[in-house]
Formats: C-alpha cells, structure tokens, sequence
C-alpha cells in the first residue's frame, strides 16, 4: 500500500475533557483511542483480566476524530499524558512522528507484520485495516445502475443524492489525502469542487453517511467498510461497492490502525505491554469477527473476514509517507472549500 502529501489542520480542535493527574504507576496505561469505544473497550478489559494493568481510555468525538486527539498530544507535548495512541487510521500518527513525539519500541508481536504496515524505526505499527467504500441504498438504485467510482460522487447523474463525511477529520481525511497524492494536486481539487458542485451532502462522519444512505435519504455515499457493516447488520437495504476496479482505475483504499508509544509518557512499561497484547493474533481474529469486520494485517492470522480485502479486489497504491507530506496544502484546500458545505 502506498498514497502522496499531508494535511495541517489550521482551525480551532474541540476541547476534549482532561484525563487528570494520575500517578506514574506501572500499573496503568494511559490510552488515546479513535477506534470506536463500542468496538476498544472490550479489548481493553480483556488486556486489565489478562496483565493486571488498568486501562485509562480517552476517546474522540466522532466530529473530529483522530485530529483532535493528535492535536490534544501535540498540545501535551511539554507534559505528556497520554502513553498509547491507538489510531483509527495512519496519517496523524505519521505527523506525530514527524514532530518527534513517538518512542522507539520494537515490538516482538510485529514480527510477522508486512514490512509496509509498520515503521523502519520503530515507532509506529499498522494492524487490523478498513476499506473506503461506496455504500448503495438498494431500493433506491438497481444493481445494473450502481455507482462503481468515487468519480460518481461528482457525476451529474447523482447530483444532490451522495454524501460524503466532512473531509477535514477521521477516514474521509486520509482518503483525501491520499487522492491529492496520487492524483495531484490540480486533478483532486477539480475532483472536489466538482463534487461541491454537485451538491454532495457533507455529514458530521462516517456513520452519519452510512445512516443517511440506510434511511433513503442519500442513494450513496462514501463511507468505512465498519460503517457499513453496522447497517447491514441492522437489516437495511444496502451493500457495499468497492470502487475504482477497473484496469485503468486507482483501486480501493485500504487504511489500517496504528498503534504508537508517546514519548516521555508516565507508563512506558505498560505502553509496551498494551502494545504487544493490541498486536497479538487474538485482537486481530476478534476485530474481524466482530461488528467492526476489520482485516487482519498479520499474515499468521487465518480468519473469515465479512468485508473482501487485498488479497480479493484491487487495492489503492499508497505511499503513506508521501500523504502526510500533503496534509497542510489539502487540508487548506478542503477547509475553504468546504466551510460553508451543509
């Protein structure tokens, strides 16, 4: 998996509630988590059963997502409190990376991990992947007149019927990112006022897209293969595409977690602990057998999965390095243009 740039984000972050003043106890792990709560919680008290140490979660709110618990361990940088951040995809991880604030860990449990999926130096660990998918309300669009592009977002013949995610935070950032790397900065701004143009509907999040899409309110939208598979599961009328299989198309993203130690966090020793139990098969065979349907990175992990992944459709070409390269130009970008968006 490769992708091109880096977005900063230059508007104000939501205050998140503090974690408080804790001792520096071995005994307990300070964790900043954008994995869903519904989806991290169980995994967490399962590591407390099995290691004794407690789990201190701080999650984000699904308006701002990963980008406003980067920019809450950004703020602590002097002081730090967090001392695993568990990402729910990989570009803010790399800008925290870029600003030094990640410590070195080689991981035992990563051994067996894609050379991609997990960084040269030590720092940060992909596991347990999502796809950006197109979701299809069925009753609303028949199988022979289903959208198979992103593209489609901004085709004349869906005009105000898609939705997308707000594209400044979460999934649907990276996923913007990552176009403005692979496709250039001219092309993904045609791309994206096209689709403004197009009155697509911008959503808090993903979620709200695949809801949006359920109830009949949207014919489609972009979304999480996790997004989707809760609305499946709930009995109503959609599927899921993956787009842009054609020969000369780019492919379906594929956006993994991450996992990465803060540097000088107050709980090093139970850092590496969590880390090495997040790594371990066991959490990789629950997060895909679980409502969340994510993929299993860790090629000794042989698991049904309820979602196809790369080994089953073309997957986008990514250089993730590249990508947070571009997070400030199209971040601003994004920001101006889609300010005003409903």
């Amino acid at each position: 998996m490769h992708c091109n740039r880096s977005f900063l984000v230059l508007f104000a972050i939501l205050p998140f509630a503090s974690v408080g003043c804790r001792s520096s106890s071995s005994e307990e792990v300070v964790v900043y988590t954008a994995l869903d709560e519904g989806f991290s919680k169980p995994i967490f008290a399962d590591f407390e059963a099995d290691s004794g140490v407690t789990v201190v979660p701080k999650f984000d709110t699904e308006a701002t997502k990963t980008v406003g618990l980067t920019e809450a361990i950004l703020a602590e940088r002097e002081r730090p409190r967090c001392d695993v951040f568990w990402n729910n995809e990989i570009l803010n991880t790399l800008r925290l990376e870029r600003a030094g604030l990640l410590e070195v860990y080689r991981s035992p449990a990563a051994e067996p991990y894609p050379e991609w999926a997990k960084s040269a130096e030590g720092t940060w660990y992909g596991f347990a992947a999502r796809a950006r998918i197109l979701i299809v309300n069925t009753q609303l669009v028949g199988e022979g007149e289903r959208p198979n592009s992103i593209r489609d977002l901004a085709a004349e013949k869906w005009r105000g019927q898609a939705g997308i995610a707000k594209p400044l935070f979460g999934t649907t950032a990276t996923h913007a990112a990552c176009l403005f790397a692979a496709l250039g900065d001219e092309e993904a701004q045609r791309l994206f006022r096209a689709m403004k143009e197009n009155d697509i509907r911008v959503e808090a999040g993903n979620k709200q897209v695949a809801v949006s899409v359920a109830a009949g309110r949207l014919a489609f939208g972009l979304t999480d293969t996790d997004d989707a598979l809760g609305q499946i599961a709930e009995g109503h009328p959609v599927v899921i595409v993956y787009p842009d299989q054609g020969d000369d198309e780019m492919g379906t993203l594929f956006i993994p977690n991450t996992l990465a130690i803060i540097k000088g966090g107050p709980h090093s020793e139970a850092a590496r602990k969590l880390v090495d139990y997040l790594l371990s098969p066991k959490v990789e065979k629950r997060l895909a057998a679980g409502a969340s349907g994510q993929i299993p990175l860790n090629p000794n992990v042989d698991v049904e999965t309820r979602v196809k992944t790369p080994r089953d459709v073309k997957g986008m070409e990514v250089d993730w390095r590249q990508a947070a390269d571009e997070w400030a130009d199209a971040t601003r970008f994004i920001r101006d243009e889609f300010a005003t968006a409903n």
